[in-house]
Formats: structure tokens, C-alpha cells, sequence
């Protein structure tokens, strides 16, 4: 019983970072892998120190899913603010932010074990799914 059920998430898990690794190609996005599988890249740099754990962050962010389809969006639900290191955000934006500086411009792509797992959001992002993360700093304290 415990073997095909290894088989079958093990096949999942290649499956998602095959199409991850199709979105980054489609995009052209020249992007690093995290020991645990996060990719980033950062696109404009801003000033200052980077995010350290206990910093109050506030962030605009986009989040979509690989088809490209926004889910949340700042421009509508205004911005995000969150203390570094405290949780309540997924696991990779809580490692990405921490290579973040005031005024950075940065994309993450979140596998779904860094993002909502195995159940989704229970609102707009479907089980297992890995997302995107389009994000400005504005502002730490």
C-alpha cells in the first residue's frame, strides 16, 4: 500500500518541477534555485539593508499561477505587511524576502511545498500549485 502511493508523489513532484521549469523557460526568466527549490531573481535593486528577521515589511505583489492567470493582486487588496520570521506567509516568500532590500523589484516561484501544499488556499489557489510572487519592497521597519 505505502509503495504505490511513494510512487505516485514522487511523480507528482517531477511533474510540478517540469512545468515549473517550463514557465521560467517560456518567460525567459534567468533565474537561482534555493536549496530548497525556490527560484528568484531580482530585477531592479533598491537601497539599505536587507530584510532581517523581525523587520516589519510591507510589500506590493502580485500572485499568479503558472498559466499566467492572476489570483491576488495589491492594486485590489492593497499592500501585504508581515514581521520577517514570524510566519503567517508561505514558506518561500518568508526565505525570499530575506534577500530583499527597500525598493527591490523581484519574482519568486513558489513549488507548491513552499507555497499553500497539498490543499491550496481554500479560496483561489487550487490544491498542490505552485505560484508566482511578482513583488516591490516599500517599506521595512
Amino acid at each position: 500500500m505505502k509503495e504505490p502511493l511513494l510512487k505516485a508523489n514522487k511523480y507528482l513532484l517531477r511533474q510540478e518541477e517540469e512545468d515549473i521549469n517550463d514557465f521560467v523557460r517560456r518567460y525567459r526568466w534567468n533565474m537561482e534555485i534555493s536549496g530548497t527549490g525556490l527560484r528568484f531573481m531580482i530585477d531592479s535593486i533598491g537601497a539599505g539593508s536587507n530584510v532581517q528577521y523581525g523587520n516589519l515589511v510591507s510589500l506590493s505583489y502580485k500572485v499568479k499561477l503558472l498559466t499566467g492567470e492572476t489570483i491576488y493582486d495589491s492594486e485590489i487588496s492593497g499592500l501585504k505587511e508581515f514581521v520577517a520570521g514570524r510566519g503567517g506567509v508561505e514558506a518561500g516568500l518568508e526565505e525570499g524576502i530575506k534577500l530583499l532590500r527597500k525598493g527591490d523589484r523581484a519574482k519568486f516561484v513558489l513549488p507548491s511545498h513552499l507555497a499553500f501544499g497539498l490543499l491550496g488556499d481554500s479560496d483561489r489557489i487550487p490544491p498542490r500549485s505552485p505560484i508566482i510572487y511578482e513583488i516591490q519592497v516599500i517599506d521595512i521597519k
